[in-house]
């Protein structure tokens, strides 16, 4: 090959001229332009809605009549003067922990069960993940059957000799909220259980057979070393435990109807009952104001608690 005079080879040593400022900062902005038909979809479909529902909450609107009037907080007002929701409240908060408490503390003893090495683990598993792929509905109305007073729970008693513990467990206001809670709680232990088990799994055996060489117990291994490595699984089942728990509507509905009376009444069955039977839309609507507002102090709390603890363990 020869060159023309004055003609020089190409500088291998150097990289060849960064392109301009204005084509990255293109580069970089386009991808924006992207997200703009989502962000319009998604605020006609959710945030339009949601800012005159907001708006909805101060009226006396009835759902049907296009002619309604501000009132202003009369709304509220009413609903922390009205003993039903007050109750519904009550009862929303308890649901929420009851459920958070007993179905992660049941969840992560499944995981530690079927996290061993017995045989029959990937069987074990399986089984006890089963209930929380049926839909709530379903659930909610097999448990209705079996908890009847003529149901197989009444009939299982019976047939042992225990007829003591024969009860109404939907019809009773005594045990009604508590039945609904059990059966949540069956339904998604073993959703808990997988999300632990997934944190179990990503610990290293290594961590646990220097501990178990320094002399620390089974208990002791599992304070010490697992646990604080089970934080991002605690953070996740906590969050969804909790926020499950309070917008609860479906296997309450189905179980109890809210009853009986208003025993398991919880702000959701409430929201329902005010709207479409009661036709008082403005009242339902500030009910639904109040529980975002629950959700969203409860889970940004339980976040940033679980988050801080979370960057401690680690």
């Amino acid at each position: 090959m020869t060159l023309a005079p004055n003609a020089q080879l190409p500088d291998r040593d150097h990289s060849p001229d960064p392109a301009p400022a204005s084509g990255r900062r293109a580069r970089a902005t386009a991808p924006w332009w992207f997200m703009v038909p989502a962000l319009l979809l998604f605020a006609f479909v959710v945030l339009v809605p949601s800012a005159r529902g907001v708006y909805y909450a101060f009226t006396d609107w009835d759902g049907l009549d296009p002619h309604f009037s501000f009132v202003g907080l009369d709304n509220f007002a009413d609903m922390f003067r009205d003993e039903d929701a007050v109750q519904a409240i009550w009862h929303t908060l308890l649901i929420a922990v009851s459920i958070t408490v007993v179905q992660n503390g049941v969840g992560l003893l499944l995981a530690l069960g079927v996290n061993s090495a017995i045989k029959s683990r990937n069987l074990l598993r399986v089984l006890l993940f089963a209930p929380a792929v049926i839909t709530p509905i379903v659930t909610a109305y097999l448990w209705r059957n079996l908890l009847g007073t003529d149901g197989a729970v009444n009939s299982l008693f019976g047939a042992v000799g225990l007829d003591s513990w024969q009860q109404d467990w939907l019809g009773s206001p005594d045990l009604a909220l508590w039945a609904v809670i059990g059966v949540i709680v069956w339904q998604y232990a073993g959703y808990s259980m997988v999300i632990f088990l997934a944190g179990l799994q990503s610990v290293p055996q290594e961590i646990h057979e220097a501990a178990s060489l320094d002399g620390a117990g089974p208990v002791r291994r599992f304070w010490s070393v697992t646990r604080p490595l089970l934080a991002p699984a605690f953070t996740i089942n906590l969050m969804l435990s909790i926020i499950g728990g309070i917008k609860l509507f479906d296997q309450v509905y189905a179980l109890t109807g809210g009853g009986p009376g208003h025993a398991t009444d919880t702000l959701s069955t409430l929201i329902y009952k005010d709207a479409f039977t009661l036709g008082e839309f403005g009242y339902s609507i500030a009910l639904a104001v109040v529980l975002t507002i629950i959700v969203a102090v409860a889970s940004t709390s339980q976040y940033v608690l679980l988050s801080r603890s979370e960057r401690a363990a680690s």
